[in-house]
């Protein structure tokens, strides 16, 4: 298309005004202004186009030109991913600041992957020149990083039917062409996808398997399933971000992608510093060879922050047609939609409740509808689960972002302001979270215990009771309790101190396999059942809770290594001899 070009007509702030652009359709790219910064058409009207820009605009003056590009705000997207670091328009961080220093230029350009390196291509099973093709079907193989096997497939924009030609095995650039089509298409290792499109796929399935994390409370209580969607909402300093690390880092995700979105620049300073030095447990290799990083921080470009959710949804789309489970943490969506508010101010569009705009709602949900689990075009089952984290002023679950969240999400992982300064870690409330996952990944738990959903209802439903025995205490003191109802409140203490609270300091404790998950709860479960018959029988509560057993059980956490699940059943077995010795006893008294 011939190029269209316009002017500015009026600037405020993010938002640019431009007249001259009638041809350019919407959210179609555009050079603003004489350092040709990156921006996007918003709004059409009547020859006016709104134009949000991504980069910093101070400086920028009326009457400078406006060149619009003809093609959506895209992603490139091939071999080389992984392991970078890009801001929220896909500029890889550290190639900008080898190129101009530790801030960002505006107008500044470079390649988001690397166009000189050469990729050894190994050509997949049956592929010849002449055959029948279709989009998503895998060409070739190139390995990424160790963890990660990159499939090069036939892009989902491709309408020819047949592989005219191609250059089989060898070593090639993102840009060079290794095959065309019937109607004369090229095919390279790399194309471009419009970030606010989402990816194709072959059949949305029903989720069946849960998301592994190692966290207990997650895993056992609120269970995500690979393709689900979970909000972590807490106020400042309840551990949202370090939350979404232990996930990132111990999660069975193939892939990860790291949003931080609106953060604070010491928090990403951190995690970009952190993740490089963590080792993956599963390989033994550095994280970052299957991680994804987005920084953008709060003093970077409003407008940029909107787009980088859309950024990495598509990257993790990208993967998931490629075979893979995706993970992508959003750190934090709040911030997010505090840009969308700023932008919605600039272009004087009538606000909705704490001034928010009234698509919010929309906007949330085009992000959030995109997880999922599909047959990918490629054959192959793949997955994206979203966990997002919500920073509601003042720890306040009732603001717009986290309502309207709870409405596209159906796992609530509710960080708890007393548990945080308890110290208690995660910090997720048992009260207030839930999940509308865990019937759906039943069957997947069943073929490990079949005993998980009972013991996980009964589990919760103790630690609801003993919510309402601590009112009842703080009234009137624990000794008017009889001991039927104080026991309920010393197994809760047990389920908090040794099974919720995790420490990542513990080399032991800070990653649970799920038979030990279960193992540990049923333990707990069985020393209710059978501390409450001895009670009954006539033993005294501080008889029964002195016993051996109870400290062994809380330190299970920490002292039984995951390859040494064996430990477990000696555990029970001496839980059977104390209680019943005290059973017998007692039991022969009264007679």
């Amino acid at each position: 298309m011939s190029v269209i070009k316009g002017k500015i007509t009026r600037i405020s702030g993010p938002i640019v005004y431009a007249e001259g652009l009638e041809g350019c359709g919407l959210y179609d790219v555009v050079d603003v202004g004489e350092k040709k910064i990156i921006g996007e058409i918003i709004r059409q009207n009547e020859g006016k186009a709104t134009i949000q820009v991504y980069e910093d605009d101070t400086g920028m003056k009326i009457g400078e030109e406006v060149v619009c590009n003809g093609r959506p705000l895209s992603l490139r997207l091939g071999p080389g991913l992984v392991g970078t670091i890009y801001d929220g328009i896909q500029r890889p961080l550290k190639n900008m600041f080898e190129k101009s220093g530790a801030f960002l230029v505006p107008g500044e350009r470079t390649e988001p992957i690397d166009v000189e390196k050469k990729w050894k291509m190994t050509v997949a099973e049956g592929v010849s020149e002449g055959m029948a093709i279709s989009a998503g079907m895998v060409l070739g193989y190139v390995q990424e990083t160790e963890s990660i096997r990159h499939k090069i497939m036939v892009p989902p924009t491709v309408k020819g039917k047949t592989l005219k030609s191609f250059k089989g095995e060898g070593d090639y650039t993102v840009d060079e062409v290794i095959g065309t089509t019937d109607l004369d298409e090229e095919i390279k290792l790399s194309h471009y996808w419009p970030l606010r499109n989402p990816r194709p796929y072959a059949q949305k399935l029903e989720v069946s398997q849960p998301l592994v994390t190692g966290q207990r409370v997650i895993d056992v209580f609120f269970p995500l399933s690979k393709g689900g969607t979970a909000a972590i909402p807490g106020g400042f300093g309840t551990g949202k971000t370090m939350t979404q690390h232990a996930i990132a880092k111990w999660c069975d995700a193939d892939l990860i992608v790291y949003i931080g979105c609106g953060e604070r620049g010491n928090e990403m300073t951190d995690v970009l510093t952190e993740f490089p030095t963590l080792i993956d447990p599963r390989t033994g290799r550095s994280l970052m060879e299957r991680t994804i990083l987005i920084a953008n921080t709060s003093n970077m470009p409003v407008a940029a922050r909107e787009v980088s959710l859309y950024s990495g949804i598509t990257l993790a789309e990208y993967y998931r047609d490629m075979g893979m489970h995706v993970a992508i943490m959003a750190d934090s969506t709040s911030r997010w939609a505090e840009a969308l508010r700023e932008l919605s101010g600039r272009m004087e569009e009538m606000p909705a409740e704490e001034g928010f705009p009234a698509y919010l709602p929309t906007r949330l949900a085009e992000f959030y509808e995109r997880a999922g689990r599909v047959n990918a075009l490629c054959g192959e089952e793949g997955s994206v689960s979203v966990i997002g984290a919500v920073s509601p002023p003042g720890g306040d679950f009732s603001e717009p972002v986290t309502q309207h969240t709870k409405r596209f999400i159906r796992c609530f992982w509710a960080l708890d302001r007393e548990l945080a300064n308890a110290r208690h870690y995660p910090a997720i409330g048992w009260i207030e979270s839930y999940s509308e996952y865990a019937e759906e990944i039943r069957e997947w738990w069943d073929k490990l215990d079949p005993a998980w959903a009972e013991v996980r209802l009964s589990a919760l439903e103790l630690l609801k009771e003993e919510q309402r025995l601590q009112q009842i205490v703080r009234l009137i003191g624990p000794d008017a309790l009889p001991d039927e109802k104080r026991i309920v409140l010393t197994v809760a203490d047990m389920i908090k101190n040794g099974f919720l609270q995790q420490s990542a300091f513990d080399a032991v404790d800070v990653y649970s396999v799920p038979e030990k998950q279960i193992a540990i709860l049923m333990l707990m479960m069985t020393y209710y059942k059978r501390a409450l018959a001895v009670i009954k029988a006539g033993a005294p509560l501080p008889t029964v809770t002195s016993l051996s057993i109870k400290d062994e059980i809380v330190r299970l956490k920490s002292s039984v290594p995951n390859d040494k699940l064996e430990q477990m059943k000696e555990v029970e077995g001496r839980l059977e001899e104390q209680m019943g010795n005290l059973e017998r006893q007692y039991v022969v008294n009264r007679r």
